[in-house]
């Protein structure tokens, strides 16, 4: 090291700011299972790739003795560097200093960073660890709040935007990850919810601890605010370096193709028997999809929240993909409330970075019932059929089976723009199930029927010969081929090659008024 005191002093800065809010409340940050700010970067970014800005800001305010505390970088740490080799841009709040909590400075260095990455077409990685709002600094830290939340808006749709909530995220703060394309969480160390638990006991008397309220498990299971929820800081971590994996860096780019050795014609003949001889008989589309997809890697997103339908990423013939099934072991796999949102959410995030879409249909309709008419079934379906109508990447749909109703239109049928639709034989295309229609149809005549039972198993099987089976609508054009289960992985690639280099646009607008 030099002896000139210019470098000495560059030295020692760049020190303090490295120590944040000093050994003590790093080791206090330790004790609580947690990560500091500058250890969570260096985990998840390549090793030496972290290049760091602001590092000497501080803060200006003079209010209740502020201005006798005060930290080099403030309390958040702001660069970039990259993931297996690709730029991303981050920040990472620093608990250690105030809290974590957001000042002006705080927000004037997320924002630049949040800038950057918008002209340079790279994603932007928010580790969230935050007490809100810095009090004293009053309403220019609700101001702060504002400009990344329009940052967030401006974003979205053409960089990428990960936050991971490594702890606190309370108030204003939950609106910057709401207003992301996926959040991470961590159990049992991470929490969101826009008024605390003492807030909570005080207007509605109700007792609610921390992790109840806005814990992990609440948000990847009940409300849906959580895509992915690990056990671990680093397993946090590693699940933004995957999920980037299937991701392009911005929206006019492909997502990444990683060469597989699974091979592309690779026939799987267990498909063939995997759909039970009885139509009401449940089974795991997932099994399906990791006997389709490249090396049976499949990245599921919000595998606990309205399980009746299956949303993630996977390859095949490495092409990133966008997948969308139905469960026939959740609910039968029929559409509700929840259901409609996810998918939808997740179809347009796949079409805004050109991600290919592929529908595994296997769907008797939509859920009945006063709970989902009153809870808005027909404003939260039309947003899957928005969606799915909007959507110009390439969309491939597999009927596997059902295909009822109003749920025929709405999963990437032919009508709405699909590119391609197959069904397998055991698909079943029509308004309705068998039992259903015969009871409507033939309802005088059962009635008057000597033998009602017999006359209407003679009915359920001239209509299910009829019409339970893919042929009508191969009749008319909605089916493009009926396939082997087993030929599914080949079929799928061949057409994600044929539609490489698709071209298709929307009318000239502003934007669509989605039915929110």
């Amino acid at each position: 090291m030099t002896d000139d005191p210019k470098y000495q002093q560059l030295h020692h800065l760049r020190a303090q700011s490295r120590q944040g809010g000093g050994e003590e409340r790093i080791e206090a940050q330790h004790k609580r299972g947690r990560m500091t700010a500058r250890e969570r970067i260096d985990l998840l970014l390549d090793k030496g790739s972290f290049r760091e800005m602001d590092a000497f800001v501080i803060h200006r305010t003079t209010d209740f003795n502020l201005d006798q505390q005060k930290f080099l970088g403030d309390s958040v740490v702001t660069g970039w560097g990259t993931i297996n080799g690709r730029l991303v841009y981050i920040f990472s709040q620093d608990f250690t200093v105030f809290g974590g909590s957001l000042g002006e400075v705080h927000s004037e260095k997320v924002c630049k960073i949040m800038d950057m990455a918008l002209k340079n077409g790279a994603p932007v990685i928010g580790l969230n660890d935050s007490g809100g709002a810095r009090i004293q600094e009053g309403v220019v830290s609700l101001g702060g709040y504002a400009d990344i939340f329009l940052r967030n808006t401006l974003c979205s749709g053409a960089i990428p935007q990960i936050s991971v909530i490594m702890g606190p995220c309370a108030g204003g703060a939950v609106y910057s990850p709401g207003l992301t394309d996926f959040v991470i969480m961590v159990r049992k160390s991470s929490y969101m919810f826009i008024t605390g638990p003492e807030v909570v006991k005080a207007v509605t008397h109700e007792e609610v601890s921390f992790e109840e309220l806005g814990g992990a498990d609440v948000h990847s299971q009940i409300s849906g605010v959580c895509h992915l929820a690990a056990d671990s800081e680093p397993d946090a971590l590693y699940l933004i370096r995957l999920l980037l994996s299937y991701i392009p860096q911005n929206n006019m780019e492909d997502p990444p193709f990683t060469l597989s050795e699974d091979d592309p014609l690779r026939m799987e003949e267990a498909l063939n028997h995997i759909i039970p001889a009885d139509t009401n008989k449940p089974y795991n589309i997932k099994d399906i999809i990791h006997l389709v997809v490249d090396d049976r890697q499949f990245l599921e997103i919000q595998e606990n929240y309205a399980a009746n339908i299956v949303i993630g990423f996977a390859r095949l013939g490495g092409h990133s993909v966008g997948i969308v099934a139905n469960q026939p072991a959740v609910l039968a796999g029929v559409l509700d409330i929840k259901a409609s949102e996810k998918a939808a959410r997740f179809v347009r995030f796949c079409d805004a970075f050109n991600i290919p879409i592929i529908t595994f249909e296997d769907v008797p309709g939509f859920l009945p019932g006063t709970a989902q008419e009153h809870g808005g079934i027909i404003r939260c379906g039309a947003k899957l059929v928005y969606a799915y109508c909007e959507a110009t990447v390439p969309k491939i749909t597999v009927v596997t089976r059902k295909s009822y109703g109003g749920a025929y239109i709405v999963m990437n049928s032919k009508h709405i723009r699909s590119d391609l639709n197959l069904a397998w034989p055991s698909a079943e295309i029509a308004v309705m199930g068998p039992d259903a229609a015969v009871n409507i149809i033939f309802r005088k005549e059962l009635a008057q029927a000597e033998d009602p039972e017999q006359r209407k198993a003679e009915l359920l099987a001239e209509y299910t010969e009829k019409f339970a089976n893919p042929y009508v609508a191969a009749g008319r054009g909605y089916i493009d081929d009926v396939i082997e289960p087993r030929e599914t992985r080949p079929r799928l690639i061949n057409a994600l090659e044929m539609l490489a280099n698709k071209r298709d646009s929307n009318p000239p607008k502003k934007h669509g008024c989605m039915p929110l």
